[in-house]
């Protein structure tokens, strides 16, 4: 599994990092960093969820 990142699209809630701080890195400014996110086996649930929570949809689950 992997999460496409809409870079562009993120407005800096880092909502995702709170659910999820191993898997979503943010920039200094508190914005996701850009490039897609290969998520580890077993954090699949954590990643889904914390994509869930964008609330500007810049995050979406993409199965390998």
């Amino acid at each position: 599994m992997k999460i496409k990142v809409h870079h562009g699209m993120c407005q800096g809630h880092a909502r995702c990092y709170s659910l999820a701080p191993d898997i979503f890195q943010l920039d200094d400014s508190g914005y996701i960093l850009p490039g897609d996110i290969a998520v580890p086996a077993g954090q699949e649930t954590l990643a889904q969820r914390g994509a869930r929570s964008c609330p500007e949809r810049a995050l979406e689950v993409a199965e390998d």
